[in-house]
Order: C-alpha cells, then structure tokens, then sequence
C-alpha cells in the first residue's frame, strides 16, 4: 500500500507548567533540631555574658549559675530592667540563629515556611528558657538549704529573719511579675527572630 506524502505522524511530549510545593530539603525533615539547640546554645551564652556584664556593673542581683545568690530583697528597678534587657538580646539572638540555621526549604517562600523559622525561633528560646530555669531551681534549692541550716538561732535574730522574709516575698511577687512579662514578649521577640532568619537565609 503506498503512503500518503502529506501525512506525518509527530509525537508530542506533555509538559506540565506548575509550581512545585515546597519540601525538606536533604535533611527530610520539617523540624531541625540541630538548628534549634545551635539557637538555644547561643541565647544562653549571650545570656551568661550579660548576667556576668550586669554583675560587674552591679545590675544583676540574681544568677541563676551561682550558688549563692544575694537576698531577694536585693531586687531593684535597675536589676529588673537588666533582666529584660538580657533576656530579650538573647531571645533574638537565638531565634534569629535557629532561623538563619534551619535547613532550606526547595521553592519559593511561603507562609508554611515563614511558620517553620518562627516555630524554629521559638523552640529555641523555649529549650534556652528552660535550661536557665533548671540552673535557677538549683540555686534557689542551695539558698533554701542555708537558711534552713540557721534555725535554733535566738529570737532577736528569728524576729530580723522574719522580717527579712517578708521583705523577701514582696521582691520575690514583683520578680515573678517582671520576669513573666519579660518571658512573655522574649517568646514573642524569638518567634519573630527566627523569621527574619529564615527570611536573610532565603535570600542568601
């Protein structure tokens, strides 16, 4: 049978135009642990440069590291702004480390990936937080111990020890008010840390 001249076949090959959806990159994964403990690590060595700054210059009245921390009645307005100060410095530092250092996302920039950085600067200012906490627990625990240590004294010194405690628990009320602020907005300060992070890593 003869061909037809004018027939041809063509084989087309489909092309499919899309945006591909954002994923892990060669880590696999969507929370990067390395970067958040990176994070967490340079917010608490910012925080104990700060701590050991503000004790030199006579700011900081309590350490967390330390075991033998001044009376809580120490507490001043100076000591308390010291205390944000740090811990916002340290939160954005963290954060914006946990950001900057998690793993690149292949595609373009979302909004599930800006909630990565933040989540990332987050986690890090959380694991920092409660590292601190933990070192500040122990040295509450070793002053405690020492004021247990002079009971049986006369009662002058019961009476002036009464009185010091009570003066204690008022600076100890307005300490946990400031710090739980100041905890608050550090949260808030990490979350927005990480990214902008994320955002200069993206843009590297």
């Amino acid at each position: 049978m003869a061909r037809n001249p004018a027939i041809a076949v063509t084989e087309v090959e489909e092309v499919v135009v899309g945006t591909p959806s954002p994923r892990p990159s060669a880590a696999g994964q969507a929370t990067d642990w390395g970067a958040i403990i990176g994070g967490a690590l340079g917010a608490i060595a910012i925080s104990i440069i700060l701590f050991t700054a503000g004790s030199g210059f006579g700011l900081s009245t309590v350490e967390p590291w330390s075991f033998a921390n001044r009376a809580p009645e120490t507490f001043a307005i100076g000591a308390a702004i010291w205390l944000v100060v740090m811990q916002w410095l340290s939160a954005g530092f963290g954060g914006y480390l946990a950001g900057r250092l998690r793993a690149k996302w292949i595609g373009p920039r979302t909004d599930e990936v800006l909630f990565r950085d933040t989540a990332h600067g987050l986690l890090a200012w959380a694991l920092a937080t409660v590292f601190v906490a933990a070192l500040f627990t122990l040295g509450t625990l070793s002053t405690s111990a020492a004021v247990v240590a002079t009971e049986g004294t006369p009662a002058d010194a019961v009476a002036a020890a009464a009185s010091l405690t009570e003066e204690a628990r008022k600076a100890a009320a307005n300490f946990s008010i400031v710090t739980a602020i100041s905890l608050l907005v550090g949260a808030f300060i990490g979350a927005v840390a990480g990214g902008l992070g994320g955002y200069h890593r993206d843009a590297a």
